[in-house]
């Protein structure tokens, strides 16, 4: 199939479809299919949707295209949550807008925090077109008007539900607020919760809502392995399994910044080649992080939940769960970093028995776990995890049975404890016994 044709139908402009062409798009994603046309209309819109489904290019497209390069003034707001992730978007905003004509120059200006205030305003003295950045320093660019954003008449908010987790809510609702009564406002999340829908009702009249839900939990090419911790060192472990795995790229998800520093000053002391990102790195750390990855100085990265969802890297052949996250979404979030564009991953997690409510509720989501343990550096297949439920159930069972067969004596005479100990260990080997013939 010719690429970017079936994108022809939506009437872009032809430098989007010279864009299209060349990020080899052949086909719309089911959002881009079901939300591109009513964007180009002007009208809100929600979408929700996991990572991978094509969302951010299923508003980058329209919002640029109705972008008018002949009017020097801000016309459309992308916010994000993370630094990495605005620096993203812009990224691919830059990589579309290039195909503009020198004569309908579209220019895209990116603020984020932990960069130097001063400098962004000095970026101001000519209005973007379109602005990429974090709630936070867009907020504190309106409010020193340097960013003229009451021209405006789109805001993007990519991945709604973390920025209500991170707080930054308040941040867009005051942005919002200066730009025109009848702004189109597009909302982009894998989730909506309740407490985001205040904010949505405020600024949104019969948004069109999307939900293009998964066909499956995770991508189809991800294998699932669990591998019991019983008894073991647990950083020892995961050495060992980074080791066996031997992968292009993995990356090492954790629950807390404080033990993501643990598990890579304890993979870098093994001599391993490990980076590390997590909300504890300031600013240029975190580009050297990023840079460094993308020039695949690192084997193995450590990181928490936030660069789950905030970031995307490139090549990730596994991903390790040292830990089961507590909000059980993001173990959906983290193995969606692997097997991207058709690539096979592996996801592995280190589990131990008081996991086990949480991989029931994660199978009844769809996924389908392989129990594999580490011997002698070689990866042997384990039998159903169930099944040593089962048998502990079984063994229960016995153990009540002895104790009601074996009567406590009326009359308590010295040794007695002993006596009883004894004889319901014979009557637990008998049942055993009887059980395996």
């Amino acid at each position: 199939m010719e690429t970017g044709i079936q994108f022809s139908r939506f009437n872009l402009k032809p430098f989007l479809m010279d864009a299209i062409s060349e990020l080899k798009f052949t086909r719309p994603t089911e959002i881009q299919e079901r939300l591109i046309p009513s964007i180009l209309r002007g009208e809100t819109a929600i979408g929700q949707s996991q990572t991978g489904t094509g969302k951010t290019h299923a508003y980058l497209l329209p919002v640029l295209n109705n972008i008018d390069a002949s009017k020097q003034e801000v016309q459309a707001i992308i916010t994000a949550p993370t630094r990495e992730l605005a620096t993203q978007i812009y990224q691919e905003v830059v990589k579309i807008i290039k195909h503009c004509d020198s004569d309908n120059q579209i220019i895209a200006k990116n603020f984020v925090g932990g960069t130097d205030k001063q400098r962004a305003i000095d970026k101001l003295k000519t209005q973007p077109h379109i602005v990429v950045g974090t709630p936070g320093r867009i907020n504190d660019l309106t409010k020193a008007n340097a960013l003229l954003v009451h021209t405006a008449t789109t805001i993007v908010v990519d991945e709604a539900d973390l920025m209500l987790d991170m707080g930054f809510i308040e941040d867009v609702d005051q942005v919002a607020g200066r730009m025109p009564e009848k702004v189109q406002i597009l909302v982009f999340s894998a989730t909506i919760p309740e407490k985001l829908k205040p904010f949505l009702k405020k600024y949104m009249e019969n948004p069109k809502f999307t939900h293009v839900a998964p066909k499956q939990a995770t991508a189809a090419k991800v294998e699932h392995i669990l591998v019991p911790l019983r008894h073991r060192n647990r950083f020892t472990l995961l050495h060992d399994m980074l080791v066996a795995y031997n992968p292009y790229l993995a990356i090492v998800f954790t629950n807390t910044k404080k033990m993501a520093d643990e598990v890579a000053d304890a993979l870098l002391a093994k001599g391993l080649k490990v980076g590390r990102i997590h909300g504890g790195l300031t600013p240029r750390d975190r580009r050297k992080v990023m840079k460094q990855i993308g020039d695949l100085e690192f084997q193995f990265v450590v990181a928490t939940d936030l660069a789950s969802r905030g970031i995307d890297i490139e090549g990730i052949s596994h991903v390790i769960n040292f830990e089961l996250p507590s909000d059980l979404d993001f173990y959906i979030h983290r193995v969606g970093r692997t097997a991207r564009a058709g690539y096979s991953g592996v996801a592995a997690t280190i589990y131990e028995l008081s996991d086990e409510d949480a991989l029931v509720r994660l199978e009844k989501m769809g996924i389908a776990f392989t129990g594999m343990e580490l011997e002698k550096g070689e990866w042997v297949k384990l039998g159903e995890r169930n099944k040593r439920k089962q048998r502990v159930k079984q063994e229960d069972v016995i153990d009540k049975q002895a104790k009601s067969f074996v009567k406590k004596p009326g009359k308590v005479k010295p040794g007695y404890k002993k006596k009883m100990t004894r004889e319901i260990e014979q009557f637990t080997k008998r049942q055993r016994r009887l059980k395996k013939k």
